[in-house]
């Protein structure tokens, strides 16, 4: 196709922005409009989702079995996800230091919780 064809007037505006907006995921201009994020399909979502909770998951286990004498263990960091203007973030994290709010459990209440 030739972009040309929109000056001529033999491609109509409403045709153009159409193919524009289908273009496939990894085109140019998806790219350009929304960074890595093209790249980024819903099962490497799922499987980003996946790693946090495991690694949340290692992370109340640690803090459960570790003791109250032991210095509390950091709180994993997320898997870094690429975003888009148009995209909000499906958990929502502190900008500065990367945890998760509301704020972190503390050992003596995941203890409790999981009796």
């Amino acid at each position: 196709m030739d972009l040309l064809d929109w000056h001529r007037g033999a491609l109509s505006s409403r045709r153009l922005m159409v193919l524009v907006k289908h273009m496939p995921r990894d085109s140019a201009v998806n790219r350009d409009l929304h960074g890595e994020a093209v790249e980024w399909d819903a099962s490497t979502h799922l499987v980003a989702a996946a790693v946090d909770h495991l690694a949340v998951a290692n992370w109340m286990t640690a803090t459960i079995n570790g003791g109250e004498d032991g210095e509390p263990l950091d709180y994993p960091e997320p898997v870094p996800r690429p975003l888009s203007p148009d995209m909000a973030p499906a958990v929502a994290y502190d900008s500065e230091s990367a945890t998760p709010l509301p704020e972190q459990p503390t050992p003596s209440q995941l203890a409790a919780f999981f009796g």
